[in-house]
């Protein structure tokens, strides 16, 4: 029986559909394993969003601060609203747990946006990609810790978001003029607290109503003397979606 065997050209026709085949279908799979990582960020915004009502609903209104430190010898312990970092100033040893965020609880895995692949600025901090209003509710030691009561409009002020700036994550989120918070502290460095658009364009935030979204909109003027870095930048062009009040 004579066979027939395939023609270069036939087998060169082959080829070239597949390779077409597979050019079509690899931004499909991008796009849908993209989006997967865009909702389970959403997600773990919202477990954030959730974990702070909890927090504020047990400790008469008040949001967490967002950091603080103390020493008691011989240990000095770092206090921050998403990690603890206790270090023996004896034997230098370091220990991690959740942070104010997470009395007696474990959920730092929530902790890390599936689409951001860099390390924590915080060397000792297992989990990154997420920040914290630092420039109106968080603030610091010292600052007046704030009531979600005095929240006017909590479905449109951020409370966590994508943290990302011109040097690698961030997990104190600043509005583009200083805040109350950062006017206390002196605090000018802006850029250092902008968002990350790492999600096909949009950043992620979670409000102080719960609510968590997807945004596009970008803004990068600032009167920091470092521009924001590629990919990042504020929430409004104001202070909007930032204040409190």
């Amino acid at each position: 029986m004579k066979r027939h065997a395939f023609t270069l050209i036939e087998l060169l026709v082959v080829i070239g559909i597949v390779a077409l085949l597979i050019a079509l279908l690899i931004p499909a799979v991008t796009g849908a394993n993209g989006q997967a990582k865009s909702l389970q960020c959403l997600s773990n915004l919202h477990q954030l969003a959730l974990a702070a009502e909890q927090y504020e609903q047990a400790n008469r209104g008040y949001y967490p601060i967002a950091y603080y430190s103390v020493y008691i010898a011989p240990l000095s312990i770092n206090f921050n609203w998403d990690f603890t970092t206790t270090t023996n100033t004896v034997t230098h040893q370091v220990t991690v747990t959740p942070g104010l965020l997470w009395p007696g609880v474990t959920a730092a895995p929530v902790q890390q946006c599936p689409s951001y692949d860099g390390s924590s600025n915080t060397p000792s901090d297992p989990y990154t990609g997420y920040n914290y209003n630092t420039s109106y509710i968080g603030g610091g030691p010292g600052y007046a810790m704030f009531k979600a009561a005095r929240i006017g409009h909590p479905s449109g002020c951020a409370l966590f978001g994508d943290g990302q700036y011109y040097n690698g994550a961030d997990k104190f989120m600043r509005s583009p003029q200083p805040g109350p918070a950062d006017v206390f502290f002196g605090f000018k460095s802006q850029s250092a607290g902008t968002q990350g658009y790492r999600h096909r364009g949009k950043t992620n935030v979670a409000f102080c109503d719960g609510h968590c979204e997807s945004l596009s909109d970008c803004y990068t003027q600032t009167t920091d003397t470092h521009a924001p870095g590629a990919g990042t930048g504020f929430l409004s062009v104001d202070n909007s979606m930032y204040s409190a009040p």
